[in-house]
C-alpha cells in the first residue's frame, strides 16, 4: 500500500534519462522520470492507455499526428495503441500511469 522514495532503485534508460517504477496496483502502473533538458524518448506506442502530469520543465510532445509544448503543471493523455514522443525541454520531471498493469517495459530485461 505504500512505497518509500528511499527504498526504490532509479532506473538509468540512458544518460538523459532516468526514472523510478513507483509500483503497480491492480490496474495501474505509475513511473517517475527525471530527464534532462533536450533528452527524447523516441516514438513508441503501446497496448495501454496512459496520463502524465509535468511537474517540472517541460516536453515538446507528439501524439498521434498532434504537436504541443507541455509544461510545468501541464499534463496528457495517450489513448492506446497511438504513436507518441517526447523531447524534454529545460531539466523534466514527470510521473506517468498506465493502465492495465504495464510489464512490457523495452528497459527491462
Amino acid at each position: 500500500m505504500y512505497r518509500f522514495l528511499d527504498k526504490i532503485t532509479p532506473t538509468e534508460i540512458s544518460d538523459d534519462i532516468t526514472l523510478k517504477d513507483l509500483g503497480s496496483g491492480e490496474n495501474l502502473t505509475v513511473l517517475h522520470w527525471d530527464m534532462a533538458d533536450k533528452s527524447t524518448v523516441p516514438e513508441h506506442h503501446h497496448p495501454h492507455e496512459q496520463f502524465g502530469y509535468v511537474i517540472k520543465g517541460g516536453f515538446e510532445m507528439v501524439i498521434g499526428d498532434e504537436t504541443a509544448i507541455l509544461k510545468e503543471g501541464d499534463c496528457y493523455f495517450i489513448p492506446p495503441d497511438v504513436p507518441h514522443k517526447f523531447t524534454a525541454i529545460k531539466e523534466t520531471e514527470a510521473i506517468d500511469v498506465f493502465s492495465p498493469v504495464r510489464t512490457n517495459f523495452p528497459w527491462k530485461k
